[in-house]
């Protein structure tokens, strides 16, 4: 028997592991992929700060160029409002689950 199109899992539809049905993804492994994620965009996020910080200190020394200070700094910005968006999506979500009736 065919199974309903709900019931084929995300991750089916991106062609990176063939067709699986919803149900077989655990929650611990969704979970970890979820933090690992977070973790990586994390990670990211400070290392772009800590670029922007160290080419800012190099132009300041008179080692890097305008252009290169702007660049880092605006990347740097934008992964740190990306960083604050993620973070208010949580907040927002965690207050919603706690406000649900049990």
């Amino acid at each position: 028997m065919i199974p309903p199109v709900g019931s084929i899992a995300p991750s089916a539809l991106n062609g990176t592991s063939g067709l699986q049905p919803a149900g077989q993804t655990t929650t611990s492994e969704t979970g970890e992929a979820f933090s690992a994620l977070l973790g990586e965009a994390a990670a990211s996020t400070v290392a772009k700060l800590n670029h922007a910080e160290s080419v800012s200190l190099k132009a300041l020394q008179g080692e890097a160029e305008t252009r290169e200070v702007v660049d880092a700094v605006m990347s740097a910005e934008q992964a740190l409002q990306a960083a604050i968006a993620v973070r208010d999506k949580l907040v927002t979500a965690y207050l919603d689950i706690s406000r649900m009736a049990i």
